[in-house]
């Protein structure tokens, strides 16, 4: 079973290798669960095989250019799962993507056998995706498509945007760095020369993108490296309590205001979050479930919230017909 496991892994790692131009040891430690050790052991038995392997001491490894696995075949699982990934392009991505991707599937699909294929179209009709908003502006259909386009050639694009702190739109031009979604939106994160720093732009905001020949006036690492969290941020510890009956309807929205850990107290359940934001984040947050839950600590959030409760009550008193 052994000798079967460690074959498929090194298949498995010659098709990674294909797919890329140079992959490291750990990420093919970190993708098969192995050690660096036997990361490297597999790689002396594929050039033992003959494979034409390049290596370089803290870089990683690459097939010879032009070489080539003969095609392989996708299992049954494998091919079930190209319908998903098809709704999702369809829905998540922008019009210019989708059509490159519906492409894509049509080789794929033509590779498959036909028990592959007939897998495929059983359960085609089996699976929906629905976007909860908009992800795209009408009149920028090929948004992801031309981001894409300008962080492989590394130039500049203007663009549009209105800001949800601004009335009114403002043109940009920025290097892109990447995209993410977050909380059901796409953004692109880049940096802007109009604010000489790094931002992010909703891509439902971008009213235009137009290309240009400007070049990168810097070198971006990835976008992953831009969205840590700044660890200079002054946080505050606040610990609430809310019945156990309740915090299956919180459990998602929490992870926004700063959730680190939860306990059980009795009946209750007692959260503990770090936040940046004790002022308008949590504490809004918090006032939905305020009737049900009690604030632990600190005083300072607790006056905070009796704050947001009186300004409430006092736009809630019925006020007498003017005359």
């Amino acid at each position: 079973m052994e000798t079967l496991n460690r074959f498929d892994r090194i298949l498995a790692m010659l098709t990674q290798l294909q797919a890329g131009r140079v992959v490291k040891a750990q990420e093919l430690a970190d993708r098969f669960g192995v050690s660096l050790r036997t990361v490297y052991r597999d790689v002396k038995s594929m050039e033992a095989m003959g494979v034409p392997l390049m290596g370089e001491a803290g870089v990683g490894y690459s097939l010879l250019d032009g070489y080539r696995l003969p095609p392989v075949m996708f299992s049954r699982e494998e091919a079930g799962s190209f319908v998903a990934a098809e709704k999702l392009m369809q829905q998540f991505s922008d019009k210019s993507l989708a059509s490159a991707f519906e492409s894509a599937m049509f080789k794929v699909k033509s590779v498959l056998r036909e028990s592959g294929k007939d897998h495929i179209a059983l359960l085609e009709n089996h699976i929906d995706v629905l976007p909860a908003q908009e992800l795209f502006n009408t009149g920028v259909p090929d948004a992801m498509g031309l981001i894409l386009e300008s962080l492989a050639a590394k130039k500049q694009i203007r663009i549009t945007y209105q800001s949800f702190h601004e009335e009114t739109a403002t043109q940009r031009h920025i290097e892109p760095v990447g995209l993410f979604n977050e909380n059901n939106y796409w953004y692109v994160l880049g940096y802007c020369q109009l604010r000489k720093d790094y931002r992010q732009f909703r891509t439902d905001r971008i009213f235009s993108i137009q290309k240009t020949d400007i070049l990168f006036s810097r070198q971006h690492g990835p976008v992953a490296d831009y969205r840590k969290k700044p660890t200079d941020v002054p946080l505050t510890k606040v610990v609430i309590r809310m019945p156990k009956m309740i915090v299956k309807y919180v459990q998602t929205g929490r992870k926004y205001y700063g959730f680190v850990s939860e306990k059980a107290v009795g009946d209750q359940v007692e959260m503990t979050f770090m936040t940046s934001d004790i002022h308008d984040g949590l504490a809004r947050w918090f006032m939905m479930f305020s009737d049900l839950s009690e604030i632990v600590e600190p005083e300072s959030f607790r006056m905070r919230v009796t704050e947001l409760l009186d300004k409430t009550r006092e736009k809630l008193k019925i006020r007498p017909e003017l005359d």
